[in-house]
């Protein structure tokens, strides 16, 4: 499955970068891309990782998704 969330807390390719390292911990989280012009996100996962999980961990780094 992959999906894509705008997250206006993205500022720079730290950021990206902080988003990745943290995502890619999860399990079944296969890849992390970020594009810090447009703000987003793109993630491609599979079971156990699932989209409330992944909102939950970017909320907690300070980086919540905007709805």
């Amino acid at each position: 499955m992959q999906v894509t969330y705008h997250i206006p807390n993205i500022t720079c390719h730290h950021c990206v970068h902080t988003i990745k390292s943290e995502l890619t911990e999860l399990e079944g989280v296969a890849a992390v891309e970020g594009d810090v012009a447009e703000k987003r996100v793109t993630i491609v996962f599979e079971a156990p990782a699932g989209e409330a999980q992944l909102k939950a961990l970017l909320a907690e780094i300070n980086y919540p998704v905007a709805e």
